[in-house]
């Protein structure tokens, strides 16, 4: 099963191709590098009207050519949800829009789920980076998030997301932590989740040095992740952006430490912008969904009267 993260409106991919796309932000086009955008471009005038473009060094990272002058950062906003962007010098804005299709089923859920009970919802959002699906849990009425990522800076720029969300008054932790030390710490604790979300890197570090690799790490980090779900769980979602990692091993990983100890099911499939130019498609990673059996249910439903 594929998700197309379509509905967008502060946000489009206008043109991909030879190795880049020309997208979209609010009012401002930024051009920037997309190794699966292997087919050529048929079309530059378009690509002359971009503000921004990032030009890749070969002694790695890059830097912005500035064609217009444009602010340092802006918002652009997906639903009720609002979010700051900026570009850095590897190459990233703060977002990803792809991930608002795991944002909609995220809120989608936790409402079921708090119209058809009062048990509390705890959401542990691993590899967290500026917070969307942290701000999608805690808008939907999660009772506390906890947010977790080895980048202080970055858990600084998700506090902003907070802000701009007017989630102050929530319950959201923002920690540095390394995931799999956290995890393991927090088994100790006897401490639960409802929904977990996880977005690990292909390659790390965390803050004191721990070195991380997805091929190496994710099964044991799926294992112990899974570990912390309560007996009334909701969901697990694993995104993915390795290049070449398979489908089918990751949902291999989560069958055999989810399923086999939670019951439920497991979807698996690509994450996909849409492009405006030919009605295309862009791959933007792979992702794997875990639903509890109880989240299934809420789904068929209808909600309590109050």
């Amino acid at each position: 099963m594929n998700q197309i993260a379509k509905d967008w409106k502060d946000y489009e991919v206008l043109d991909a191709g030879s190795g880049e796309k020309l997208e979209r932000w609010n009012k401002i086009i930024l051009r920037r590098p997309d190794p699966v955008a292997i087919w050529p471009i048929d079309d530059e005038r378009d690509w002359k009207k971009a503000d921004a473009i990032y030009h890749r060094s070969r002694k790695g990272g890059g830097s912005w050519e500035y064609k217009k002058p444009i602010r340092e950062n802006w918002v652009v906003s997906y639903k009720d949800l609002r979010f700051k962007i900026s570009p850095t010098g590897f190459k990233h804005t703060g977002l990803f829009p792809e991930q608002a299709a795991n944002w909609d089923f995220i809120m989608k859920t936790i409402r079921e789920a708090k119209a058809n009970s009062d048990q509390p919802i705890r959401v542990l959002n691993l590899f967290a980076y500026t917070g969307g699906a942290t701000m999608a849990a805690s808008k939907a009425g999660a009772d506390e998030v906890v947010h977790l990522d080895a980048s202080k800076g970055i858990n600084e720029w998700a506090k902003e997301n907070m802000e701009l969300n007017h989630l102050e008054g929530k319950k959201i932790r923002f920690l540095v932590e390394d995931a799999l030390k956290f995890i393991k710490r927090e088994q100790r604790r006897g401490r639960t989740y409802q929904a977990i979300i996880m977005d690990p890197p292909s390659y790390g570090r965390g803050p004191n040095g721990e070195v991380w690799k997805l091929e190496d790490n994710i099964f044991e980090l799926v294992y112990e992740a899974q570990k912390l779900l309560a007996d009334d769980a909701l969901f697990m979602i694993i995104n993915l952006y390795t290049t070449g990692f398979p489908l089918t091993s990751l949902k291999q990983t989560m069958d055999r430490t989810i399923v086999r100890n939670h019951g439920g099911q497991v979807e698996t499939g690509e994450t996909l912008l849409p492009i405006r130019k030919d009605n295309a498609l862009l791959p933007c990673g792979i992702f794997g969904r875990w639903t509890s059996e109880l989240a299934l249910e809420n789904a068929k439903k209808k909600p309590r009267r109050k």
